[in-house]
C-alpha cells in the first residue's frame, strides 16, 4: 500500500516540474518588462538629472516637492472624484447588468457576457476617439438617424460617461462570477424562513456578492485613477488627471517628476491588490 502511495506521488512531482519549466519564460519576461522599469523608476526618483543624460548625476530629495504642487493636488484630487463617481456609477449598472443576467432563462449567459466584454478586445484608443465623435454635435448618429447630438467634449460629463462605458465590464463580470457561485438552495432557505424577495435581495444575494463588488471595484478604480487618455481625448485637455501630469512628465523628458508620481500610483495598486488577496483570498472573482 505504501509502495503505491510512494508511486502516485512521483508522476504529480514530474508534472509540476514540467510546469514550472514552462514557467520559467513568463518570469523572465516579467522581470524584464515590469520590475526591471519599476527599479529604473525608483532610482529616478533621487537622482537630478536632465533628459535620459548621466553626465552630472546627483542625489536628490527635491523632486518629491512635486507631490505638494498645486497643480498636482487638484490633478490628485480630480482623479480620485473621476474614479470615485465611475466606480460607484459601475457598481450601481454592472450589478444591475450581472444581476438580470444571472436571474434570466437564457440558456447561452456566456455567450452575452463574451459580446459584453467584446469591445474590450479592440485598442482603446479606438474605443475612446468613437465616444469622441458620438459626443460631438454633428455626429454618427445625426447623418444615420438625424438625431441631432450634443457637444459634450471638453465636460466632466463626457470623462465621466467615457470611464463608465470602458470600465464596465471589469465591474459586470466578477460579480457575475460572484452570483453564479450562490448555492440555489440559499434562495429557497431564504424564503422557507419568511424574508419576501427584497430582504432575501439584500440580506443574502447581496452579502455573497461583496466579493465581486470589491474586485470589480479596484479593477475599475485602478485605471481610472491612472489612465490619461480619456481626459485627454474627451476632456479635450480641459481636465487635469494625474495620469496627465505622468504622461507629460515622461514626453518632456521630465522623468524624475514622472517616476515620483508614477511610483506612488504604483504603491495605490499594489495595496489594492493586498486588499484584494485579503477580500477574496482564493481568487475566485478575478479575471
Amino acid at each position: 500500500m505504501q509502495k503505491n502511495s510512494a508511486t502516485s506521488i512521483i508522476p504529480t512531482h514530474q508534472h509540476s516540474h514540467r510546469l514550472d519549466r514552462l514557467a520559467k519564460p513568463y518570469l523572465i519576461w516579467l522581470y524584464i518588462l515590469a520590475c526591471l522599469p519599476m527599479l529604473i523608476l525608483f532610482g529616478l526618483m533621487f537622482v537630478e538629472t536632465e533628459g535620459i543624460k548621466t553626465d552630472g548625476m546627483s542625489f536628490t530629495m527635491q523632486n518629491f516637492s512635486t507631490l505638494t504642487e498645486k497643480s498636482t493636488v487638484i490633478a490628485f484630487l480630480n482623479s480620485i472624484k473621476y474614479s470615485f463617481i465611475t466606480t460607484v456609477a459601475c457598481i450601481f449598472f454592472g450589478f444591475l447588468i450581472a444581476y438580470s443576467l444571472y436571474k434570466s432563462k437564457l440558456k447561452h449567459k456566456y455567450l452575452i457576457l463574451v459580446l459584453l466584454i467584446l469591445p474590450m478586445w479592440t485598442n482603446i484608443l479606438l474605443r475612446i476617439n468613437a465616444l469622441a465623435s458620438v459626443f460631438k454635435e454633428n455626429n454618427i448618429l445625426t447623418d444615420l438617424l438625424g438625431i441631432k447630438g450634443i457637444d459634450i467634449i471638453g465636460t466632466d460629463l463626457a470623462i465621466i460617461l467615457g470611464m463608465i462605458f470602458t470600465y464596465l465590464p471589469f465591474m459586470v463580470l466578477p460579480i457575475y462570477t460572484s452570483l453564479e457561485k450562490i448555492d440555489p438552495l440559499l434562495h429557497e432557505a431564504a424564503l422557507d424562513l419568511g424574508l419576501t424577495e427584497f430582504k432575501k435581495f439584500w440580506k443574502v444575494v447581496v452579502p455573497l456578492a461583496s466579493k465581486g463588488m470589491v474586485s470589480g471595484s479596484i479593477m475599475v478604480l485602478l485605471p481610472c485613477l491612472s489612465g490619461f487618455a480619456i481626459p485627454k481625448i474627451l476632456g479635450n485637455g480641459n481636465i487635469l488627471l494625474i495620469g496627465n501630469i505622468i504622461e507629460q512628465s515622461f514626453v518632456n523628458m521630465s522623468y524624475n517628476i514622472g517616476s515620483v508620481l508614477a511610483i506612488v500610483i504604483l504603491i495605490i495598486i499594489l495595496g489594492s491588490i493586498i486588499l484584494i488577496s485579503k477580500v477574496d483570498k482564493e481568487g475566485e472573482t478575478l479575471l
